[in-house]
């Protein structure tokens, strides 16, 4: 079973907690779209973790019967009935599974899936993990949205259920839940989203952003950015900061990232990946490839790769 697990997860680590007289454990697991449900039981509490060079995603935990612990390095967060688990597989240095028995469904997404819908969102080049707050309240008021949701998923994938069968569908649910995730789960970014709301940015910065959309084709630069609306690159920088927690220039390369992206998931796009890059105006293929990775969990050529797959 756990050769099983580590071949579609990387490497895995279970182990007993204590010295059980009986350590019997199974567990089932479906994929599609970049999301994998798997059903456990456990008969005696256990404690898993993640080894080296493991595979990045993004876990939601429903507990059936027992609870799950999730322990970082100086704390560890209790999650029982009634609760969500949110957690990474990066992060913590171990799950532990607590009762007897032990019975749970968990929804593991592809990182690229989250870090897609943080790209979307906040428009800025994001690297390493949200620090989503690990526990979600099912009678909160977000905590119903997203376990619905998360509810909607399981029972649709479970024993190769219906949604297994309409791709398109995983992935806009897949898209979905991570986007309320990200909008309704506190994380390190939240503050990000009270900016978006209440500060409206001048109309330099809206005049600079819609140039470089527009212009996005085009071998334009941050100089010319700044001449079309009128002020100087060191203006249109601290407009930036302020209003897009970001420089011009790297703003400019997230819409480019996220134009290449486009492409790469085109199945009907037959240029090869570096074409795609030289198209964007990135004209480094290893430093394409390091910017597209840190921002969407997957190298250019896993996309392309996923995209024909779909």
């Amino acid at each position: 079973m756990v050769e099983t697990f580590t071949s579609s997860f990387g490497p895995l680590e279970i182990t007993p907690v204590g010295r059980p007289r009986d350590f019997r454990w199974s567990a089932d697991f479906w994929t599609g779209a970049g999301v994998t449900l798997v059903t456990g039981h456990h008969h005696a509490e256990c404690s898993m973790r993640a080894t080296a060079d493991t595979l990045k995603y993004v876990s939601i935990i429903v507990p059936r019967i027992g609870g799950v612990d999730v322990a970082f390095s100086r704390r560890t967060v209790e999650g029982r009935l009634g609760e969500l688990v949110l957690t990474n597989n990066i992060d913590p240095e171990r799950v532990i599974l607590r009762g007897s028995p032990v019975a749970l469904d968990g929804l593991l997404f592809d990182h690229a899936i989250f870090a897609h819908a943080v790209a979307a969102i906040f428009e800025i080049p994001v690297n390493g993990t949200l620090d989503l707050s690990p526990v979600l309240p099912v009678s909160t008021s977000a905590g119903r949205v997203i376990g619905t949701l998360a509810q909607t998923m399981i029972e649709g994938m479970r024993n190769d259920g219906p949604l297994l069968c309409c791709p398109v569908a995983m992935t806009n649910l897949a898209s979905t839940f991570a986007d309320l995730v990200i909008r309704l789960v506190p994380h390190r970014l939240s503050p990000l989203l009270d900016k978006k709301t209440f500060m409206i940015a001048p109309r330099h910065v809206r005049g600079a952003i819609n140039f470089m959309h527009a212009n996005i084709h085009r071998p334009i630069t941050i100089p010319m950015v700044s001449e079309s609306v009128g002020v100087s690159v060191r203006a249109l920088e601290v407009g930036f900061r302020a209003f897009r927690e970001t420089t011009p220039g790297a703003y400019l390369r997230m819409i480019r990232l996220k134009a290449a992206r486009a492409d790469l998931l085109d199945r009907s796009n037959r240029q090869s990946v570096r074409d795609i890059c030289l198209k964007w105006g990135f004209f480094h293929f290893g430093r394409f490839s390091i910017l597209y990775r840190a921002t969407y969990g997957e190298t250019p050529s896993d996309t392309k790769r996923r995209s024909a797959r779909m």
